[in-house]
């Protein structure tokens, strides 16, 4: 299976999603201005991703002779909805008040990683238990290999569905803007041998009337105390259809996306990006270069859409709070 990410001991090696499908190129990472444009510009993405590559960022500006705390602050600036990111840079911040020297932050930054390679397994073997057989199952974004350091979150319960004879058919929202299921999921499963067929976006709710889908999982980037829960946007329309047409609807997340800190989803950041996502594919306009444009990158989904959260330490089902 495809890695996205690895560090060599005296940098960080990268898949540049932003250049996927058309190339799988790898780009090395030297210091913490090319991790901060690395995650603001996407070419590494997803909430556990983004943080095990924040966790580095902290290792490299140390060997750069950057003062650490500076570095935190700078990094957490980057994506303000991933909770991910925030917890790491905490977690970071305690070797370093604990006056840890460089091999002791760069074991917890492998720890780190390691923890979340571990995690997307497990979530992968709990969440055999919602799928059924001849699963027809509808994602959107891209929750795997190229969001995760292990297998993947909502993807990672698909790949051991699938090695279990369970999978007829996987249905991938293409995600406007950035196109991260057309570019990122449909990749890296037809890479893995996971039947896999691309749909766009407002294809979602006829697929659900015509019984094309009996089940929806996808990824979170922060989950409220309620059980509220941010991802890509377009999540929220998922979850109101798959209500209307009762079928099942779960979120596939390591633990260390739940944020208990936030009491409801009212109070998670959502992120606004460049208006050239929407206005452009790839190099090219797609409408008026003047055209006014709301491009924010997260919806909300209240808890009570959620018919469980897939972690890596069991199924929580509701009440959540």
């Amino acid at each position: 299976m495809l890695k996205s990410v690895e560090w060599t001991g005296n940098y960080l090696v990268i898949v540049d999603q932003t250049k996927l499908p058309e190339k799988l190129e790898y780009i090395e990472l030297h210091t913490v201005s090319d991790v901060q444009d690395a995650i603001v510009n996407m070419k590494v993405r997803g909430a556990p991703l983004i943080g095990v590559v924040a966790a580095y960022g902290v290792l490299l500006g140390v060997l750069e002779g950057r003062n650490p705390y500076m570095v935190i602050e700078q990094l957490k600036k980057t994506r303000p909805t991933a909770v991910n990111l925030e917890k790491v840079l905490d977690e970071m911040q305690v070797v370093i008040d604990e006056g840890g020297d460089l091999t002791e932050i760069e074991n917890r930054a492998r720890e780190i990683e390691r923890r979340e390679v571990e995690a997307t397994y497990r979530i992968g073997l709990v969440g055999l238990d919602v799928v059924p057989d001849n699963a027809r199952i509808l994602t959107i974004c891209n929750t795997g290999v190229f969001a995760t350091p292990g297998i993947g979150t909502a993807l990672g319960v698909i790949y051991k569905a699938h090695e279990a004879g369970k999978v007829e058919m996987v249905y991938a929202l293409e995600t406007r803007p950035v196109l991260q299921g057309a570019r990122l999921t449909v990749f890296e499963l037809m890479e893995n041998g996971v039947d896999v067929t691309l749909v766009v976006d407002s294809m979602a709710g006829i697929l659900m009337a015509r019984n094309y889908v009996n089940l929806v999982i996808v990824g979170a980037d922060r989950v409220a105390a309620n059980g509220d829960f941010a991802n890509k946007i377009g999540t929220l329309n998922l979850a109101v259809l798959a209500r209307h047409f009762k079928i099942p609807f779960f979120v596939a997340l390591p633990t260390s996306t739940i944020d208990p800190n936030i009491e409801n989803g009212e109070n998670i950041p959502l992120e606004e990006r460049p208006e050239d996502e929407v206005k452009k594919i790839g190099d090219r306009y797609i409408t008026r270069p003047d055209a006014k444009v709301f491009n924010l990158a997260f919806d909300v989904t209240p808890g009570e859409f959620v018919h469980g959260f897939i972690t890596e330490k069991g199924i929580l089902t509701p009440p959540f709070k």
